[in-house]
């Protein structure tokens, strides 16, 4: 059985599921919404969001023709408290994590394109 930190972790570790969550930050909004700032096709944002599901960092439901997708907020609870056991961070601000994530890994790609897509 899979860790479920190395669940979320792994979702973490692509920047367009990051820019997804970011977007949910914000409110619920629908899987066509979502992709729509994305140059990729909705097949491929629905991978993305396939694999924040399975981390359980988002969910999704129907409601009549049309699939909205919903942060869930406690699912990074049990990362953060993993990072803050190190002591180097304080509550998790993915927005800073980001950054730092950038910083540390330069030359990766920014794109917005999955692999395989």
């Amino acid at each position: 059985m899979t860790d479920p930190l190395d669940t979320v972790f792994a979702a973490l570790a692509d920047p367009t599921r990051r820019a997804i969550l970011s977007m949910l930050l914000e409110d619920d909004m629908a899987v066509t919404d979502v992709a729509e700032p994305f140059q990729m096709s909705l097949a491929g944002i629905s991978k993305h969001l396939a694999i924040l599901a399975g981390a359980g960092l988002i969910t999704q439901e129907k409601r009549g023709r049309v699939k909205w997708c919903k942060l869930e907020p406690d699912a990074l609870r049990a990362a953060s408290v993993w990072m803050q056991g190190f002591g180097q961070f304080e509550p998790v601000n993915l927005d800073a994590f980001e950054r730092f994530l950038a910083a540390e890994l330069p030359g990766e790609d920014e794109g917005l394109a999955v692999q395989g897509d």
